[in-house]
């Protein structure tokens, strides 16, 4: 059980997510338009969690890896949940977009 919490909040193995970025990974910022349009990470589709299974035919390849961010880390856990269960193969939760941001630079 405590192995699946983990995975659910993105506390397993470290991720380099610098590095899937520059491999052509999308970074998906669930935040709502509002959230979105206060500031983001440059590149990143924003999607709402709240509409993201209405939204996927925007996120065509299931085999390429998502990134997914919002404000703390709650939102883009539960749309990892959701990317994962739609059959997207390379889901991670980046958390908060801010940190996210510092990440990948």
């Amino acid at each position: 059980m405590l192995e699946g919490l983990k995975r659910l909040f993105g506390l397993g193995p470290k991720v380099d997510f610098r590095e899937l970025v520059q491999q052509g990974a999308v970074v998906l910022d669930v935040r709502s338009k509002g959230e979105f349009a206060g500031g983001h990470i440059n590149g990143s589709i924003n999607i709402s969690v709240d509409t993201l299974g209405a939204n996927l035919s925007r996120l065509k390849n299931k085999d390429k890896p998502i990134i997914t961010c919002c404000a703390s880390g709650m939102r883009s856990a539960s749309a990892k949940n959701i990317l994962k269960a739609n059959g997207y193969t390379q889901v991670y939760n980046g958390g908060g977009w801010s940190s996210l941001q510092h990440k990948i630079r």
